[in-house]
């Protein structure tokens, strides 16, 4: 029987980069096969559009203002979602009571919300928070309640019959039990508001005139509106798209941490 070779440490390494450097072999090359004043962005210019932002400190200021407004967004989101998840998981007359309110607002999407937003707060951080907070708030809240209302109701019961008060049974009981869904809808959360984020401060940008909101999304407009760098719009897109891979890792290690019986 012929044993297959033991698969090398760097395979997965290898298989990881291969295809997204060919990717850039081929756009490199369909690049250069374009008229010298073309706009098109290609693999040199975002390199070097990459540098430029960077030495510049730009880049690194706008994705800060960005990645702080989306935490500070998700922070509320998670004070009110799972607070009231909580309360709706744990109280059928406050779940039957508010459900389908909840119901009515969670289809409507961010961006829908984002001028009331700005008739209201402006083109600030303030409306920009809004809309992530907004964005967060329903994947906290329907997965907290998911996890609450699956939490064994014998231990509630047998914490109530040993005269446990109700706050503590909630702290020491429901919420560690709920805890894998709380995280789940955490990261989806994320994720949305990260989205979210950029899109806002897209739309602000633009109501704005490009004006003084900050942010990797108006960096993104500015490059779309006034300068028409597509190489600097691709930068901006992929440090999007690395920033969202590090918060999803995070939360993944997060979730190995308080909860290390699962893995």
């Amino acid at each position: 029987m012929i044993r297959p070779a033991p698969e090398s440490r760097w395979t997965p390494v290898i298989n990881a980069v291969l295809l997204p450097a060919v990717l850039v072999i081929a756009w490199q090359i369909w690049a250069v096969t374009l008229p010298a004043d073309t706009r098109a962005p290609a693999p040199v210019g975002v390199v070097a559009a990459f540098f430029h932002l960077a030495g510049s400190g730009g880049l690194f200021s706008a994705t800060l203002q960005s990645l702080g407004r989306v935490l500070l967004g998700f922070a509320f989101a998670v004070v009110f979602g799972v607070g009231l998840g909580l309360l709706m998981g744990s109280s059928r007359s406050v779940k039957d009571n508010l459900d389908p309110i909840i119901e009515s607002f969670r289809p409507i999407a961010p961006m829908a919300v984002l001028p009331i937003a700005i008739l209201l707060l402006g083109t600030g951080t303030p409306a920009a928070l809004s809309i992530v907070a907004y964005a967060a708030f329903f994947p906290l809240l329907i997965n907290t309640v998911h996890g609450v209302s699956r939490v064994d109701r014998k231990l509630v019961q047998a914490a109530m019959t040993m005269g446990v008060p109700r706050p503590r049974i909630l702290a020491t009981v429901i919420l560690p039990a709920a805890l894998p869904s709380i995280m789940l809808g955490a990261r989806v959360a994320m994720g949305v508001a990260w989205t979210a984020i950029i899109a806002a401060e897209l739309a602000v940008g633009a109501k704005s005139g490009g004006g003084t909101s900050g942010g990797i999304g108006q960096m993104m407009f500015v490059f779309y509106a006034y300068s028409i760098d597509l190489n600097g719009i691709v930068v901006c897109m992929i440090v999007i798209g690395v920033v969202a891979l590090l918060i999803d890792r995070f939360f993944r290690a997060t979730e190995r941490w308080l909860m290390p019986w699962r893995y």
